[in-house]
């Protein structure tokens, strides 16, 4: 594909470097040389500097066919403009990152849609769907749904006592009466890794499982850990995330959401009438304590610092608190922020790439999530007739081994994948995939393999 990003911002630049990793021509617009010089010297992508909304430098990045234009700039009106632009110079398909949620209405997509923008993208919208899913399955550090439930991917940090430490993976599925979940990958600590029978489970390892509805129990069982309803939550920051999570939450918890400026408390309380809103420095353990930090089932800090959030979260674990999540917008801090006992970090850019990179994969892809903290994504694909995946039992076809198929449904039946299990026509597959195997998994989810 041929794919235009304008904006060299943390989303942008997080999103060349994902699609440089396969065979992408990519072509990125800043306004600002300063943002495109370390890019040019990091990754295989064409730089150009100027403004996205300058039909000049839009026809000289759009002179040759372009498949996707992505206009993922600072301002929402920049963007918007670029992306109306885009369509009317050829560009295939166009998505434009905003900023306001009224757009986001059915009647309002309609009419961006009849302007020519084929997608909107919310990243404040998108972190906060995550954090409002994480505090339903308090269990994990990361979850994704597949078929309504059928089948989920679990992220559990694996701690002292964790039955399955030290255990290799095919010690665990030989003490199940049936296979109903599945290890697809395991991060120990820069590392991620694809693992194979003979691997073993580590203090400290984050175990990415997937797993049926009927294996959730067993596999919180073998992990060491509990699903607590999360009842009452704490929020750290009145941001836009910290706005939709109270909203989506306040009906059924006891929220209470504090705010450093008292202005934002004063037009949060306008529109979160069942939350209370306390102004006040987060910063302050003596606030929290008052407050009753220590009573909560669940703190969220979502503040526009990344430090503020990894240290009140750690203060929020030291007295007790189950559930904590942080938001953590720095890149370099994600790994330091894992390690420190912090239970999920949630990151804007990793979490809108995740969105904007489905639209680049194969089109027989219907989910797509990055795995924050590292390079692996995991894929639903839909597989299609005559696929090369059907031609035998998983282990006798060569699939990547820098990939792995952790299960699928089959009909209204989901189940767990083994080497033995042969991939039909009209299933919908799980795969955990490291970067160097996208490619390698289009021809396997494609019947056209010339």
């Amino acid at each position: 594909m041929r794919i235009v990003i304008a904006g060299a911002g943390e989303v942008g630049t997080h999103l060349a470097k994902m699609l440089s990793q396969s065979e992408h021509e990519i072509i990125l617009i800043d306004s600002e040389g300063d943002r495109l010089k370390p890019i040019d010297s990091s990754i295989d992508v064409l730089t150009y500097e100027g403004s996205a909304t300058s039909l000049n430098m839009l026809r000289e990045a759009l002179k040759k066919n372009t498949d996707l234009f992505i206009a993922v700039a600072h301002y929402e009106d920049t963007n918007v403009s670029a992306a109306m632009l885009a369509k009317k110079l050829g560009a295939r398909k166009v998505i434009a990152r905003i900023d306001n949620m009224e757009y986001l209405e059915h009647e309002n997509r309609e009419l961006f849609k009849d302007m020519g923008i084929d997608n909107l993208i919310y990243p404040e919208l998108i972190a906060a769907k995550e954090v409002i899913s994480l505090l339903k399955e308090t269990g994990t550090t990361e979850f994704m749904d597949f078929a309504g439930g059928k089948l989920s991917l679990y992220a559990q940090k694996l701690e002292k006592g964790a039955p399955v430490l030290n255990r290799s993976l095919e010690e665990v599925a030989n003490t199940l009466g049936s296979i109903q979940y599945r290890a697809v990958a395991i991060k120990r600590h820069d590392r991620t890794i694809i693992p194979r029978g003979k691997e073993e489970f580590k203090d400290g390892d984050l175990a990415y499982v997937v797993s049926t509805r009927e294996g959730i129990q067993d596999m919180m069982k073998f992990s060491g850990k509990r699903n607590i309803e999360a009842r009452s939550i704490m929020i750290l920051g009145g941001s836009r995330i910290g706005r939709h999570v109270a909203l989506n939450l306040q009906h059924d918890c006891q929220v209470k959401l504090i705010e450093i400026d008292h202005e934002k408390c004063q037009t949060l309380a306008e529109t979160l009438e069942e939350t209370l809103i306390i102004n006040g420095d987060g910063r302050n353990g003596d606030l929290l304590a008052e407050e009753g930090l220590m009573h909560m089932d669940a703190f969220v800090a979502v503040t526009g610092n990344s430090e503020t959030n990894i240290l009140s979260c750690l203060m929020a674990k030291k007295i007790g608190v189950m559930r904590t999540i942080a938001e953590v917008e720095n890149m370099e801090y994600i790994n330091l922020a894992e390690n420190s006992g912090i239970d999920t970090i949630i990151n804007k850019k990793i979490a809108t790439a995740s969105r904007i990179f489905r639209h680049t994969m194969n089109p027989n892809v219907t989910q797509v999530k990055m795995m924050t903290g590292t390079d692996a994504e995991v894929l639903e694909f839909f597989v299609s007739e005559g696929a090369r995946i059907t031609e035998g039992p998983l282990r006798l076809i060569d699939f990547p081994k820098d990939a792995i198929v952790g299960g699928g449904i089959r009909g209204e039946q989901a189940f767990i994948a083994t080497g033995d299990t042969h991939i039909r026509f009209g299933d919908k597959v799980v795969v955990f995939a490291l970067p160097s195997a996208f490619d390698k998994l289009n021809k396997f989810f494609t019947s056209d393999r010339k």
